[in-house]
C-alpha cells in the first residue's frame, strides 16, 4: 500500500485494499463533495456520504453486479470535473492525434486511469480501424485499468454504446495490483495515461510510472504523453498576498484581536503547497516580475525519480515584491515534438503569433485550438512567505525548486530572506492550517470590523454571559473572550476539534483571556445538555457560520448553523441572542458562456458517443425531463467570461432566531442587460444583528466565497424592457427543505 492517498479518483493507480479504512477523496474539481470510498473486495465498494446539514454520514454500497448507478449514487459523480474534462476539445484532439501517430501496427496498449474509456477506444480504433478484432487476439490488445467502481460501470456503458466492449478489456483494479499472467498476458508495448492534476504530480503520476516501468511495460516503451515540462513565473499580486499573510494583513486591521501574534506569525497559516486557481482572472491586477522559466522535465517513457531538485537564477524584469510563483505545465504528446497541450495563463500568449505561443526565449509551443476556459486543469500558485521578496529590475534571484513524488515546492536561497522566514517558524503541533480564502477573510479589515461590531452589540448589557460557538470560528471564540472579561465561551469546533483547542491555548495571553474561560467540547454527541453547560443557559449563540473542511459546500449548506441552533434549543435561554439572526438567499441572472460550455451534455467526442454519461455526470442541456443539471459551487469571478444580467434580488429569508423550518420564496426579476443567460448564481447574505444594520455578503463580488450555480437546460436570450428580442424577465420560485437540506429552484422566462 502506498504511503499517500490521491486527491482524486480520476486515476486508476491506487484503490484502497480490503483491510484499510483510509478515506479517498472523490473531488475532481474546485468543488469538494463530502464523499469517501473504501473497497471491500469482491466488486463492491462502500461510499461514505456526508449530510452537510447535520455533519452525520452514512455508507452507500455500490456493487459491480448492479446495473448502473442508483439515484442516490449518481450525485457522487455529478459534482466532479469528469464532464469538464471530457468537454475539453483541445485535450481530446491532442490525445487522439498522438495516439494515431504512435500506433501504426497491432500492439498491446495499457490505459491507466481509463475513466469513461475514451483513450482506450481511440487506441482500439487506431489498432484496428476495421473494427473487426477483439481484445483477446494475440496481435493487438487494449487493457483499460480503472480503480473507481462507479466509473467502471459508466465506462462499460460507453464501450457498449460504441460497440467497443469486445475490443477493450476493462480491469477494476489499481494499476499496482495488476499482475502479468493474471490480469494481462504480457508487458504492454505502449502506455496511454492521463493522470495529471493542475500541479502535474498530485494524482500520483511518479509512483504510477515507476510501478508501470518496473512491472507492466516493455523496455523503452512508447508513451502518450511522451513528456511533461513545468514552467513558472514570479508575480506581484496583492490578492495572492492576502490569501496567506494573515500576520501583516491583521496588523492593518487596528483592532485588539491577534490571531497571529508577533513571534507566532505562523501559528495560523495556509498549507505550504501549491494552490490550483484560475490565474487568468487576476490578469489585470498581476504584475509580472520575470519571464517564464523552465523548472522540471518529466519523461513518461522512462522511469522517473521520486525526488528532484532544480537550482535556477531568475532575472527580475521589473521592480516589485514577489508574492508568489505562478506555475503551469506543457505536455508533449508525441515523440517527435509536434503535438502539445499547455495549461499556461493567457498572458503568456503574444499578439501577432497566431496559434504559436512564445513562452520563453527559445521555446515555442503549438496550441491545439483557441485554449477555451476549462476547470479540470488550472494554473498553480505557490506563496512566498510573509510580505514577499522585494526585487529590483535586472536583479538575479536564486530559486531552489524541489519535487517529491506528489508535489513541487520552491525556496528563495537569499540568506537575509531565509533568516526572516525562519523567525516565523513555530511548533508544528500548535499550528492551525486553514484554507487560503479563510485566511484572507480573517485578515480583511472590513469583515473584522463588521464582526466585532456585531459581537459588541450582542454583548452589550450582559453580565457573565455564557456564549456558545457551534461552528469552527476561532475568530468569534477569541472575540467573545477578548471583548467581555466576564464571559464564558464554549466552542464546539466540529471540524477543528482538538486542533482548535491547542490553537486557542497558544494565543491566549496575547488576546487577554485565560483558558479557564474557554472550553472546547467533544462534539461526538448529537445534543448538548445542561450538564455540558454547567447548569447554565446559553445567552449568546454565535457563528460566522464557517465549517472547517466544508469549503466546497453549496451556500445554503451553511444552514447547518440553523439546524444546530434548533438542536441546541433546550440549552438556550428564552431571550438568547442568535448571531447571525437571519440569512437572505440572494441571486443574480448570469451570462456564463465558458462555464456552460464546460458543463454541457456530451455527444460525440472524437467520433465516440458519450451521451449515455450525461445524466450521471451532471450535464446541462439536452437532458430529458425531469432530469436537470445539479447545483455546483464555484468562485464566479474565476469562471472565465461572466456578466450579471439582472440586479441582485432576494429569493427567500431564513429566520435563524426560530427553529429550522421549511422556507418558500417567489419573486419576479427584470433583466438589466441584454445578453445570453446561462444560469443563476445564488448565495446567502448573513444579517448579523437584530437591527439589520450589519450584513456579511458572500456574493460574486466577494472573492473569498463560492456561490451556488444553477445552469439552464438551454441558454436563453434576454433583454431589457422595451427590447424587441428575448425575455425581459423571469419568475423565480424557490423552496428549502430542512429535512434533506435541498434547495428547489424553479424559473420561467417571460
Amino acid at each position: 500500500m502506498r504511503s499517500f492517498i490521491h486527491r482524486t479518483l480520476k486515476t486508476s493507480t491506487f484503490r484502497l485494499s480490503t483491510i484499510t479504512t483510509i478515506p479517498l477523496s472523490l473531488s475532481l474539481s474546485n468543488s469538494n463533495p463530502p464523499v469517501r470510498s473504501m473497497n471491500s473486495g469482491g466488486g463492491r465498494i462502500f461510499q461514505l456520504k456526508l449530510d452537510p446539514l447535520t455533519g452525520n454520514s452514512e455508507w452507500v454500497v455500490i456493487d459491480e453486479e448492479d446495473q448502473g448507478l442508483s439515484p442516490q449514487q449518481q450525485p457522487m459523480l455529478a459534482t466532479t470535473s469528469y464532464l469538464d474534462m471530457l468537454n475539453d476539445s483541445r485535450r481530446n484532439r491532442a490525445f487522439r492525434q498522438a495516439i494515431d501517430k504512435s500506433i501504426t501496427k497491432p500492439c498491446h496498449v495499457l490505459d491507466i486511469g481509463a475513466g469513461t474509456g475514451l483513450l482506450s477506444m481511440m487506441v482500439a480504433r487506431a489498432i484496428d480501424p476495421s473494427k473487426s478484432t477483439i481484445y483477446s487476439t494475440s496481435e493487438g490488445a487494449v487493457t483499460a485499468c480503472e480503480s473507481y467502481l462507479p466509473m467502471v460501470k459508466l465506462m462499460r456503458k460507453v464501450l457498449r454504446l460504441n460497440g467497443m466492449e469486445r475490443k477493450v478489456r476493462v480491469i477494476n483494479k489499481r494499476s499496482d495490483e495488476l499482475e502479468i499472467g493474471v490480469d494481462i498476458s504480457k508487458r504492454a508495448d505502449i502506455l496511454v495515461s492521463e493522470i495529471l492534476d493542475s500541479e502535474l504530480l498530485g494524482e500520483g503520476l511518479i509512483p504510477t510510472l515507476q510501478h508501470a516501468h518496473d512491472k507492466l511495460l516493455v523496455e523503452n516503451p512508447q508513451t502518450v504523453p511522451y513528456r511533461a515540462t513545468t514552467y513558472g513565473q514570479l508575480v506581484e499580486s496583492k490578492y495572492l498576498w492576502k490569501l496567506h499573510d494573515l500576520h501583516n494583513n491583521e496588523v492593518q486591521a487596528l483592532d485588539d484581536i491577534h490571531l497571529v501574534p508577533t513571534t507566532k506569525e505562523t501559528i495560523l497559516c495556509v498549507k505550504s503547497q501549491q494552490l490550483a486557481m484560475h490565474c487568468d482572472a487576476l490578469q489585470d491586477e498581476i504584475k509580472l516580475l520575470s519571464e517564464p522559466f523552465k523548472i522540471f522535465e518529466f519523461d513518461f517513457w522512462r522511469r522517473p525519480e521520486s525526488r528532484g531538485e532544480s537550482k535556477l537564477f531568475i532575472k527580475a524584469i521589473n521592480d516589485g515584491t514577489v508574492h508568489a510563483v505562478v506555475s503551469w505545465w506543457i505536455l508533449q504528446l508525441d515523440r517527435e515534438g509536434t503535438l502539445f497541450y499547455s495549461t499556461g495563463p493567457k498572458w503568456i500568449r503574444l499578439e501577432g503569433l497566431g496559434d504559436t505561443c512564445r513562452i520563453h526565449s527559445s521555446i515555442y509551443v503549438w496550441f491545439l485550438g483557441s485554449g477555451d476556459w476549462c476547470d479540470h486543469w488550472k494554473q498553480c500558485v505557490y506563496f512566498v512567505p510573509g510580505k514577499g521578496l522585494s526585487v529590483s529590475k535586472d536583479e538575479e534571484l536564486p530559486l531552489h525548486a524541489i519535487h517529491t513524488d506528489i508535489s513541487i515546492s520552491y525556496e528563495f536561497e537569499i540568506q537575509a530572506f531565509r533568516r526572516e522566514v525562519e523567525l516565523h517558524d513555530f511548533a508544528q503541533e500548535d499550528q492551525l492550517i486553514l484554507p487560503p480564502e479563510r485566511v484572507a477573510v480573517y485578515g480583511d479589515s472590513n469583515w473584522r470590523c463588521s464582526m466585532l461590531e456585531a459581537v459588541k452589540k450582542a454583548l452589550k448589557g450582559r453580565v457573565c454571559p455564557l456564549c456558545l460557538v457551534p461552528d469552527d470560528s476561532v475568530f468569534l471564540t477569541i472575540a467573545l473572550a477578548n471583548l467581555c472579561e466576564t464571559s464564558h465561551v464554549i466552542s464546539l469546533f466540529p471540524g477543528l476539534r482538538e486542533k482548535g483547542a491547542k490553537y486557542l491555548r497558544a494565543v491566549a495571553s496575547e488576546n487577554g483571556y485565560s483558558m479557564d474561560r474557554i472550553e472546547v467540547l467533544d462534539n461526538g454527541k448529537d445534543n448538548l445538555t445542561m450538564g455540558d453547560t454547567h447548569q447554565k443557559k446559553v445567552e449568546l449563540l454565535v457563528g460566522e457560520p464557517y465549517y472547517y473542511g466544508n469549503d466546497g459546500m453549496l451556500p445554503w449548506q451553511n444552514l447547518r448553523f440553523w439546524k444546530e441552533r434548533t438542536m441546541l434549543d433546550p440549552v438556550l435561554s428564552k431571550d438568547a441572542l442568535i448571531m447571525p439572526c437571519k440569512g437572505i438567499l440572494k441571486a443574480c441572472a448570469m451570462s456564463l458562456p465558458d462555464l456552460w460550455r464546460s458543463r454541457r451534455c456530451l455527444q460525440l467526442i472524437e467520433g465516440f458517443d458519450h451521451s449515455v454519461v450525461n445524466a450521471t455526470l451532471g450535464g446541462c442541456g439536452d437532458l430529458p425531463p425531469p432530469q436537470e443539471s445539479p447545483w455546483l459551487p464555484f468562485f464566479i469571478w474565476q469562471c472565465g467570461e461572466n456578466k450579471g444580467l439582472s440586479k441582485i434580488f432576494a429569493v427567500m429569508e431564513f429566520d435563524l432566531s426560530k427553529p429550522i423550518s421549511p422556507c418558500f420564496g417567489k419573486t419576479q426579476v427584470e433583466f438589466t442587460e441584454t445578453g445570453i443567460c446561462h444560469g443563476f448564481a445564488v448565495w446567502i447574505d448573513w444579517v448579523m444583528d437584530t437591527n439589520n444594520s450589519i450584513l456579511i455578503s458572500a456574493g460574486p463580488d466577494q472573492r473569498y466565497w463560492k456561490q451556488g450555480v444553477k445552469l439552464l437546460a438551454e441558454p436563453v436570450t434576454v433583454g431589457i424592457h422595451g427590447s424587441s428580442t428575448g425575455s425581459i424577465s423571469a419568475e423565480i420560485e424557490a423552496s428549502f427543505n430542512p429535512s434533506s437540506g435541498e434547495l428547489d429552484f424553479e424559473y420561467v422566462f417571460t
